[in-house]
């Protein structure tokens, strides 16, 4: 779909003949057409990134696409499932796919990660994940994403039962036991999300990362170990996407600077009895 709109407005034109300028226009038509904020910054990030590589292969010496054309990517909060929720779409899935909603949900796993995660990238007795491949056998795309995942001892011996009974190689398989695509847990997913009360039409397997974070947040881990969990580049992501789920620091400051003004008032009553009870 993003190729779609980028070949209607530049497929017939030579890659160095673009200016930002009409990349910037194209952005405001989109948004015009009625497409969503969202979708116009997914499609600019798209035509941004064919650039990107144009460049490294010396096709141009320099892309139109900065910061400068690049339209508002929103500013919609991600929904974040009730555990009610998590626990229905985990037993409206086939049982060899419920492991895949746990790691979502309870480890942050994307679905490339969750269908390819195998009995050797987990040490259960430690209670750790160690992410180490994407679907299909792919290396992760960044060593940020390699980054180990605590889990709880309850939620390792969980995780095994599928191995244990099919003696499988994957922790997700399929009703045989054999390891599956994401376009396949993601079928199964969509089916599942429709008979689950209050989940929106759009939700998807990738919005139980938001239920994870929002968990780690409720615990009161600060932003650099949520970040670490959740396995993003930077504090920054984190924050960007969750900052609205942290609790509120401005009272805590004010409580903070009242404590210590309140402290030397006492102190300044308090000095000149201590004079007269000395004279």
């Amino acid at each position: 779909m993003h190729i779609k709109h980028i070949k209607e407005a530049f497929g017939n034109r030579v890659l160095a003949s673009v200016r930002p300028s009409e990349v910037k226009a194209w952005t405001v038509s989109m948004k015009d057409s009625g497409l969503a904020d969202s979708t116009v910054y997914a499609i600019h990030g798209r035509l941004g990134q064919l650039y990107s590589d144009a460049v490294h292969d010396g096709l141009v010496a320099k892309s139109p696409i900065s910061r400068r054309t690049s339209p508002s990517g929103g500013k919609q909060r991600p929904y974040v499932a009730t555990t009610d929720q998590v626990w229905a779409l985990h037993e409206a899935m086939p049982e060899g796919l419920q492991p895949a909603i746990l790691l979502a949900a309870f480890a942050g796993l994307r679905v490339a990660e969750a269908v390819a995660l195998r009995v050797e990238d987990v040490d259960f007795m430690r209670g750790v994940i160690k992410p180490a491949i994407q679907y299909p056998a792919e290396p992760l795309k960044t060593e940020t994403s390699k980054t180990p995942i605590p889990i709880s001892r309850d939620l390792a011996v969980e995780l095994n039962r599928m191995p244990v009974k099919f003696g499988s190689e994957t922790l997700v398989v399929s009703e045989w036991g054999r390891a599956l695509a994401p376009y396949t847990l993601e079928t199964h997913f969509r089916l599942a999300r429709v008979t689950i009360a209050g989940l929106p039409e759009g939700f998807r397997f990738h919005d139980l990362r938001h239920y994870y974070a929002s968990l780690l947040i409720a615990s009161g881990l600060d932003v650099k170990v949520v970040q670490r969990c959740l396995r993003h580049a930077s504090a920054k992501t984190t924050l960007d996407t969750y900052g609205h789920m942290f609790p509120d620091k401005e009272e805590s400051a004010r409580a903070a600077i009242t404590e210590v003004l309140a402290a030397r008032a006492d102190s300044l009553r308090t000095k000149p009895r201590l004079a007269a009870d000395s004279s």
